[in-house]
C-alpha cells in the first residue's frame, strides 16, 4: 500500500509538470503583450516601461528558460508573482480556492444526499410512479447545461423573489444557490448510477441468500446491497469532487462567487499568465490528489480488491 501511494504521487508530480508545460507553451504563443495590454497608464506605455516589466517579469527569456524558472519556484511553493496586483500569486489564490472548496463540499454534500436517496427509492420502487418520475427527473436535469439552469434560479429567486442576495458574502444563503446549481446536474447522474448499480446487486446470489436465510430487511439493505452498490459511486463523486473545484467557473461568474473559477475568468481577461497557470497547477494537483484517495477507499470499501 506504502509504495503505491508514493508511486500514485510520484504521478502527481508527472501530470503537473506536463499540464503546466503544455498551458506555458500555449499562452507563449498566443498573440499580444500581457505586460503591454494590463499597463493602462501613458507612463507604463512607454517603451522603457514595458521593457524594465519585461525584464522584471522574466518576459524576455525563451520558453524553456521561463518554464525552468517556474518549475524551480514552484517546488519551493512559489506560483510566482501576479502582473496587475504586483503580490504572489498563492496570496491571491488561497483565499479564493477556499471559498471554491467550500462551495464545492457544500454541492457534493448536495450531491449524496439527493442523488443516492433518489437512486435507492427508484431501485426499491422499480417500475412504479415513483422510479418513473425519478427517471423522468434525472433526465430532464442532465440535459439542461448548467449556465441556463444558474440563470434560471438566479432570475426566478434572486431578481424575483428576493429570497437570496445578489452579491454572494459571508452569509449561509449566497451559498445555496451556487451550490444547487453545481449539484443538481451530478445529482441526476449520480441517482442514475446508484439506481443501476442497486438493480444489479438486488439480482445477485449472495442477496438471494441473505434473504433466503430470512435476515431482516434492513440488514440486507445495509450490509449486502448499499455497501456493495455504493463503490461504484463513490468513484464517481470522487471525480466530480475534482470536477466541480474546476468546473465552478460558469456557476462562480454568474453568482458572483470569489472562488479560483471567478479568478480564472478575470485572469484571462487581463492576460494575467502567472494567475492563469496557478489555477491550473492548483485544479490538477487537487484532481489528482482526490483520485488517489478514491483509490484507497475503494480498496477499504471492497477487500477483494488489492493496490499494489
Amino acid at each position: 500500500m506504502g509504495r503505491y501511494v508514493v508511486r500514485r504521487l510520484g504521478q502527481l508530480v508527472v501530470v503537473v509538470l506536463g499540464a503546466t508545460m503544455i498551458l506555458f507553451a500555449c499562452l507563449f504563443v498566443l498573440p499580444g503583450d500581457p505586460v503591454g495590454q494590463i499597463a493602462g497608464s501613458d507612463k507604463a506605455r512607454d517603451p522603457d516601461v514595458i521593457a524594465q516589466l519585461h525584464k522584471q517579469y522574466g518576459l524576455d527569456d525563451p520558453l524553456i528558460v521561463q518554464y525552468g524558472n517556474y518549475v524551480g519556484k514552484l517546488v519551493q511553493g512559489d506560483l510566482g508573482q501576479d502582473y496587475t496586483q504586483s503580490r504572489p500569486v498563492s496570496e491571491i489564490l488561497g483565499p479564493k480556492l477556499a471559498n471554491t472548496a467550500k462551495l464545492a463540499t457544500a454541492a457534493i454534500v448536495l450531491d449524496i444526499i439527493i442523488g443516492i436517496s433518489v437512486g435507492v427509492l427508484a431501485a426499491m420502487r422499480r417500475y412504479s410512479i415513483w422510479d418513473v418520475s425519478a427517471t423522468f427527473v434525472t433526465t430532464l436535469a442532465i440535459g439542461v447545461p448548467s449556465i441556463v439552469l444558474g440563470m434560471i434560479m438566479q432570475r426566478v429567486f434572486v431578481i424575483e423573489l428576493g429570497w437570496f442576495p445578489l452579491i454572494a458574502d459571508d452569509s449561509f444563503n449566497s451559498i445555496v444557490l451556487p451550490a444547487l446549481t453545481l449539484a443538481i446536474i451530478d445529482a441526476a447522474l449520480v441517482a442514475q448510477l446508484a439506481r443501476s448499480t442497486m438493480l444489479e446487486v438486488l439480482g445477485a446470489d449472495y442477496v438471494k441468500t441473505a434473504v433466503a436465510k430470512g435476515l431482516p430487511r434492513r440488514t440486507v439493505l445495509t450490509r449486502h446491497i448499499l455497501r456493495n452498490s455504493v463503490i461504484p459511486v463513490i468513484t464517481y463523486l470522487g471525480i466530480s469532487f475534482g470536477g466541480l473545484l474546476g468546473g465552478a467557473i460558469i456557476t462562480e461568474t454568474i453568482f458572483n462567487w470569489n472562488g479560483i473559477g471567478l479568478a480564472l475568468i478575470q485572469a484571462i481577461q487581463q492576460n494575467n499568465n502567472p494567475v492563469i497557470v496557478g489555477v491550473v497547477t492548483i485544479s490538477v494537483a487537487v484532481f489528482v490528489v482526490l483520485n488517489l484517495v478514491v483509490d484507497l477507499l475503494y480498496a477499504a470499501l471492497d477487500p477483494r480488491i488489492r493496490l499494489a
